[in-house]
């Protein structure tokens, strides 16, 4: 997963972050609640920041660690699904998972929003878990970066 320079690093324009900081201000009342479950590492301990820019794109909640993006979508989404679209696969290209909501869904059935997003963060659990099994097991093949005698920890 290529999450690097998401959180920090990044380029952005003063504008974008004048957006992005408006669109913190002016949350909807649907993304006002959800921020109330997902904030200050309320939610089993995951830490989640709201109207994150990422390549440009500003998603309403973004989770680091999982690289997951929890959009809310009002009724402007349904007029740009093809934009919606195009940003969703340059996202996925980062190797980030996206799952939305309308915000009816959030208002109407905050529980069940909550559990899918915990599917997603113990699903993102398992695949970090197996891919760092998979680099355990090439170093567990003695099959060190370093020529013999040299490496960590033999004062070279």
């Amino acid at each position: 997963m290529d999450k690097e320079r998401i959180v920090t690093n990044q380029p952005i324009s003063d504008a974008k972050r004048r957006r992005a900081r408006e669109l913190r201000q002016k949350m909807t009342p649907a993304e006002r609640r959800l921020w109330g479950k997902l904030r200050a590492n309320r939610f089993d301990g995951w830490h989640f920041r709201r109207q994150q820019i990422i390549d440009g794109f500003i998603v309403d909640f973004y989770c680091h660690k999982a690289g997951l993006i929890v959009e809310v979508d009002g009724p402007i989404h349904d007029a740009q699904q093809v934009l919606d679209a195009k940003r969703e696969q340059a996202l996925r290209e980062r190797g980030l998972t996206i799952i939305r909501f309308t915000n009816r869904q959030v208002m109407n059935n905050m529980g069940m929003v909550l559990k899918q997003i915990k599917q997603s963060l113990i699903a993102s659990q398992s695949t970090h878990s197996a891919s760092h099994r998979e680099d355990e097991s090439i170093l567990s093949d003695n099959k060190s970066p370093f020529p013999p005698g040299k490496g960590l920890g033999d004062g070279s």
